[in-house]
């Protein structure tokens, strides 16, 4: 295959230049067109994730063991803890046994009682009278033991039992106890009045044992509290009943002594009899206001009218007499036969007089009684205000009188409220003192036991089922968040979708890197018998710039890269390679000055080179020389100049770029990497176009966006990227969007 394409391209090297480099603006350039290795399957959006964890699959699953194996080694070497567990019931009240309030009112009704008395279960004297009950101080699971007591021994814990127990609280005994509470737990059942107490140790036994005693000494604390109260409180009453029992007969005694001088008998009579007219006269003079408030409302009504010259025939006294509305019917009509007269007759007949006077005497009979209506208003309305004045006094005379009497009484009322007021009190105390007596030698509890602590069959801890699947479930989540956080936070640009979606360049095609188990050759070229995947992928980019615009344009390209390591070298002679094996003439030029490898890849000799053409120390004739492949020339990079830069931007190099035009089709330089040197961004400022060569999961977003920034400040444009030693073996799946074995098998099927 590889005689042949040479063959083609010795035959095509005589033949009109039938194929040129087009190269267009990077703006207005399209996406080249390419072939199922670089097509991405559309609508992958779920795929890509699970691409994601395959390529990340040894770190997920390294994540998974590490945590499965963890939480299984945890589970099968850790110590069981067995809990012991015991239920209570806390009444809000005692029970019912006698019919007074005790002492302590609990009122359960209120919602802080049940927290108070979950925090006393909790309390560390609670827990120093379990501990000092089943003698616990050196148990080894609350630190005690013979290592702990040698270093403690100078504390006064060394000393006896009951040393201990009127000593203070020292520090050993404080861990002791902090551990003890560490273990217990109170657990309320919601919408009861059960508790449940349990307590975690890794020996039942003891865990058995503590929970019990914590419940009996919880009870015996409770009853002990009620007990002493009750006989505090007796006490008290007892001191205060002798107290208030001599107040009460001091006060009966004063009060005998008034009466016996004040003749109080005699002076309560009067007293009630005072009050009995008072309380007469009051509601006389009430309803005396009553009546002159009515009539008062009257008269003033009338005053009103009469002010206002208002109609008085409104007013309801005279709307109600029956003389004046007869007045009134009469006076109508004789006008109404006045008005019918009138008609007829003139003002001077006798029948028209005779009515007109018949009319006048009606109307003056009219006002006559509706002033007499009026007067009668207003003789009542000063009738009505003589009498509530006259009751007005008599009242102020009786208050004057029941003061007098007030005055004398008050003395006696004092001391008879005084001495109510201490019988009161003192019947109160007695009462209350015979009740907290009876209440002090009754030992009930609104507490008790409903199931006792039975010893633990199966340990609390650990669920090796439930841990066994948290660990998988767990591990799974673990393993899947690292793969994906790795992912993320790597920046690296790894598929060809990545090259056009951060750094805007199109994609002319990835290159497979060789395994090196089966790749032992040299240097990877297309024309020594590479794997049949890379040749293709080099002669699919290959298209993809020879077709990327159908204008014709400048012939030279700059093949580049980020940094050293990335293959650019590999694919700017690889594709001067394919170019020459299209039939086209291409010259290949080393302009890696610093480092070269393309004299290294053909087998050829580094001098005389371009630096030595530049510098004017060999003709052109003897630098550029012959490769093995027709139709492919090569002017590789000479001696190591000081100053590579200098000698690419002088003016005999663009010089030299332009002349080549009328000997080759295509130019190809191989330029140091673009953030290494500015000899990339030199070099490009000649060429036509650039092809951007970045290396798969090699190169950061950041420092490619940086490269190509500094080469488009050389006014050229970007044909595309390659992404070069792309792990398709290794990350099959990951890369199955754009390659497949079947792709090669038909393309070496096809050749």
């Amino acid at each position: 295959m590889q005689t042949s394409d040479q063959a083609q391209g010795e035959h095509q090297s005589e033949s009109p230049r039938h194929l040129r480099l087009a190269v267009a603006p990077r703006s207005a350039q399209a996406a080249p067109s390419a072939p199922p290795v670089e097509q991405a399957e559309a609508g992958g959006h779920l795929l890509d994730y699970v691409r994601v964890l395959h390529k990340r699959r040894w770190t997920a699953a390294t994540a998974f063991l590490l945590v499965v194996v963890s939480v299984t080694t945890y589970t099968f070497t850790v110590t069981p803890i067995y809990e012991a567990g015991t239920r209570l019931l806390i009444e809000s009240d005692d029970p019912n046994i006698i019919n007074f309030t005790e002492v302590i009112d609990e009122q359960g009704a209120k919602a802080d009682y049940y927290q108070t008395q979950y925090n006393i279960l909790k309390s560390r004297a609670l827990a120093r009278k379990t501990v000092e009950g089943l003698q616990l101080w050196q148990s080894p699971y609350f630190g005690g033991g013979s290592a702990s007591r040698g270093m403690w021994a100078w504390l006064p814990f060394g000393g006896s039992s009951a040393e201990r127990q009127s000593a203070d609280e020292t520090m050993e005994q404080s861990h002791a106890l902090d551990r003890f509470l560490e273990n217990l737990t109170i657990a309320p059942i919601r919408n009861s009045r059960l508790v449940d107490l349990k307590y975690r140790l890794s020996d039942p036994e003891l865990a058995t044992r503590i929970i019990n005693a914590t419940a009996r000494n919880y009870i015996e604390q409770n009853l002990e509290y009620k007990f002493l109260a009750s006989k505090e409180a007796n006490d008290w009453l007892g001191e205060r009943l002798a107290e208030q029992r001599q107040q009460v007969e001091k006060a009966e005694a004063a009060l005998q002594k008034y009466r016996e001088q004040n003749d109080a008998i005699s002076l309560e009579d009067r007293e009630n009899i005072v009050v009995q007219k008072l309380a007469d006269l009051n509601a006389a003079v009430t309803q005396a206001k009553t009546e002159r408030f009515q009539k008062q409302s009257l008269s003033n009504q009338l005053q009103s009218l009469a002010k206002n010259g208002g109609s008085l025939d409104t007013f309801p006294a005279i709307l109600s007499n029956s003389y004046i509305q007869q007045q009134k019917a009469e006076l109508a009509q004789l006008q109404s036969q006045q008005s019918q007269l009138s008609e007829k007759l003139g003002e001077k007949h006798p029948d028209i007089v005779k009515v007109r006077l018949a009319i006048q005497l009606a109307q003056s009979k009219l006002d006559g009684e509706i002033a007499k209506v009026v007067q009668s208003v207003r003789n009542e309305y000063q009738s009505a205000l003589a009498k509530e004045n006259s009751l007005i006094d008599a009242l102020n005379q009786q208050k004057g009188e029941a003061m007098s009497m007030n005055r004398k009484a008050i003395d006696y009322g004092v001391l008879e409220r005084d001495v109510q007021s201490n019988k009161q009190i003192y019947e109160s105390l007695l009462q209350r003192a015979k009740e907290t007596g009876v209440s002090t030698e009754l030992k009930t509890s609104n507490i008790r036991v409903v199931d006792e602590a039975e010893r633990p069959r199966v340990p609390a801890s650990p669920h090796k089922l439930m841990n066994l699947s948290l660990a998988l479930l767990g591990g799974t989540f673990f393993a899947v968040g690292l793969a994906f956080f790795f992912e993320y936070v790597d920046s690296r640009i790894k598929t060809p979708d990545e090259i056009t979606q951060y750094l805007g360049l199109p994609s002319l095609g990835m290159v497979p890197a060789l395994d090196p188990k089966t790749w032992q050759g040299g240097d990877p070229l297309i024309s020594s018998g590479v794997p049949p995947g890379f040749a293709e992928a080099i002669r699919s980019i290959r298209t993809n710039i020879l077709f990327s615009s159908t204008e014709e344009g400048v012939r030279t390209l700059v093949v580049t890269s980020t940094g050293p390591g990335e293959g650019k070298t590999m694919i700017a002679t690889n594709l001067a390679i394919g170019f020459a094996q299209a039939g086209q003439r291409v010259l290949l030029i080393d302009a890696d000055m610093r480092r070269p490898r393309v004299h290294e890849m053909f087998r050829q000799k580094q001098e005389p080179g371009l630096s030595n053409l530049m510098v004017g120390h060999a003709p052109p004739s003897a630098c550029i020389r012959k490769s093995s492949v027709a139709g492919l020339w090569l002017l590789t990079a000479g001696r190591t100049p000081p100053n590579p830069a200098e000698l690419l931007g002088s003016q005999r190099f663009k010089d030299f770029i332009g002349s080549l035009g009328e000997h080759f089709d295509s130019v190809i330089i191989d330029s140091p990497p673009a953030m290494a040197v500015t000899d990339a961004a030199i070099a490009a400022s000649t060429a036509g176009g650039i092809v951007f060569v970045i290396g798969a999961e090699m190169t950061s977003r950041q420092a490619a966006k940086a490269a190509i920034q500094q080469l488009e400040n050389a006014q050229r444009c970007f044909l595309g990227a390659v992404l070069n030693r792309v792990e398709l073996e290794r990350n099959a799946y990951y890369y199955s969007s754009y390659y497949r074995r079947e792709y090669v098998q038909y393309y070496q099927r096809a050749r």
